[in-house]
């Protein structure tokens, strides 16, 4: 009996093919780019620049010389994984730092699984857990933006993010009211324009989700996980903050800080590593947008979007099996 081979996701159904769909989430990214640059000068290009050569450089490499395949580096999934482990780390970092994130995340994370389609975790997200636990220093110190100190940045300049302050300053005993009174936070206006402290790709919301919309008109990604997500975190948020505003912040703080814009529409939509049926991707987005509050609120990191999502990541082949959809032709007999 011959057996049927199924090829790795992402499965197009329409007129849109990997490489129109990678090509479009670059796109959609753009304004992010211009956004990290404007606050945090060319530094932020020299990281995207050292981050898209490296992960496009590796992954020729090992298609060449240990797989012997197909070369695959036009289809635009490598320069995604570039632009966004780019989009998860300082402006500061050093080069070679991110040449080991690329290594990281296109070598282990994407290739030893056998490329585009077979990786069980979000490369970029793998890339940068790995450089955050390897040099948490490095990767910890931030940038203030130019907008929140002078007209320059260098990088003697640096400073905790928003979820940084809140998180120190609860830990001290302080109430959010207090730290949000202070002259030094960023406050929402800041965090929505990208006038906040942060790795490239988490400062500016605005920016974020006018390449959201554009991925949706496109239909590159579907509603179904980033309203989970979203929705999930601000529900369960707004819980905590309803008990307990002095301890726990707003919704609208938790959407706006950090990296949960990145990570609704651009993260935890890759579609390798995220459920392919809608009930599995609701189900999938809730987790994850829970997972995230919970690791904010009562983890000892500040930010909880990466472990979220390579947490969910890991569910997803259960989520695939519990939500698998009805063959066609099926009949179900009921007992």
């Amino acid at each position: 009996m011959n057996l049927l081979t199924v090829s790795g996701s992402p499965h197009v159904h329409d007129h849109q093919n990997v490489k129109s769909i990678m090509y479009g989430v670059v796109v959609a990214m753009i304004p992010a780019i211009f956004v990290s640059v404007y606050f945090f000068g060319l530094d932020s290009a020299r990281v995207i620049f050292i981050s898209v050569s490296a992960c496009l450089f590796f992954e020729w490499a090992i298609q060449k010389y240990l797989l012997k395949g197909a070369l695959t580096i036009n289809d635009g999934s490598a320069l995604v994984t570039g632009v966004l482990l780019a989009f998860n780390v300082p402006s500061n970092l050093p080069a070679w730092m991110i040449i080991v994130g690329a290594l990281v995340s296109i070598g282990i994370a994407k290739m030893s699984f056998g490329g585009l389609g077979k990786n069980p975790f979000n490369p970029a997200l793998i890339g940068r857990v790995f450089l955050l636990i390897s040099f948490p220093v490095q990767m910890t110190s931030w940038p203030i933006p130019k907008a929140l100190f002078s007209s320059s940045v260098t990088d003697a300049i640096t400073g905790p993010t928003t979820l940084g302050i809140l998180k120190e300053g609860l830990n001290a005993g302080k109430t959010v009211q207090e730290l949000m009174a202070n002259s030094g936070f960023p406050g929402y206006v800041n965090d929505m324009v990208g006038a906040q402290g942060g790795s490239l790709g988490e400062i500016s919301a605005i920016a974020l989700l006018i390449g959201a919309i554009y991925m949706l008109l496109r239909r590159i990604i579907t509603w179904h996980i980033p309203v989970a997500y979203a929705g999930s975190a601000i529900i369960f948020s707004g819980i905590l903050w309803l008990v307990d505003p002095t301890r726990y912040i707003d919704p609208a703080m938790h959407m706006l800080a950090g990296g949960m814009i990145l990570g609704v529409f651009f993260m935890a939509t890759d579609m390798s590593s995220s459920p392919m049926s809608p009930k599995g991707q609701i189900v999938y987005g809730v987790g994850a947008g829970l997972l995230t509050i919970m690791i904010r609120v009562w983890g000892a990191y500040p930010e909880g979007v990466s472990f979220a999502i390579l947490i969910m990541n890991a569910f997803t082949p259960l989520i695939n099996k519990a939500f698998k959809p009805r063959r066609f032709g099926e009949v179900i007999i009921k007992k």
